[in-house]
């Protein structure tokens, strides 16, 4: 009737009180198993083809490239890092997903979709000046946030100085926005299928 959590406080307070005499003969079990475990991982890697080999080594470099990358974002997290600036179309949807026509997330996605392609430039205008606004806050957030990470001395967490003053080419937001909304399109169409 415990829960898994209880359990396992359970049995390490246990552990904790066992004296070491009887660890003792669970040490030794563990013991024989790493080396039955060694001895049978060296005949299934003796058995492997080469290329089954660079296969199985390129799965775990990507795996621990995985992991890498989901702790260097809980670390972020935990230090503060402010949320990206939200597209347009990212206001749109979150003002409008309650309301929205159809029974699932992506048929609500989709209506959305369509209803965004159909709107006028100038009905577009307010959901752009937010996404602005948006960009703005996150570049204010940002330098403060860097600054607090330099007195930290976690200087490689920010920005280098050559990313923040590079400039993009001259782009108009309706171009970024119709950029956003073919990647949307295709995300939309891979979720159907």
């Amino acid at each position: 009737e415990m829960s898994n959590m209880e359990l396992v406080k359970k049995l390490a307070g246990a552990w904790k009180e066992l004296p070491a005499s009887q660890k003792q003969v669970y040490e030794d079990a563990r013991k024989a198993d790493w080396q039955k475990y060694s001895e049978q991982l060296a005949v299934y890697k003796a058995q492997l083809t080469p290329a089954q080999a660079a296969a199985l080594k390129e799965e775990r470099r990507k795996q621990l490239a995985k992991r890498r990358l989901f702790r260097a974002k809980r670390e972020m997290t935990v230090l503060g890092k402010p949320k990206r600036p939200r597209s347009s179309f990212n206001i749109f949807v979150s003002e409008n997903f309650q309301e929205s026509e159809g029974g699932t997330a992506v048929a609500k996605l989709k209506h959305l979709f369509d209803a965004w392609q159909k709107l006028s430039n100038s009905q577009k205008q307010p959901y752009l000046q937010l996404a602005e606004d948006d960009k703005v806050r996150y570049e204010n957030e940002m330098k403060s946030w860097e600054a607090k990470m330099v007195e930290l001395g976690r200087e490689d967490l920010i920005r280098s100085k050559r990313q923040r003053s590079k400039k993009k080419p001259a782009e108009t937001e309706t171009a970024r926005a119709s950029s956003r909304e073919s990647k949307a399109k295709s995300k939309l169409k891979k979720s159907e299928e």
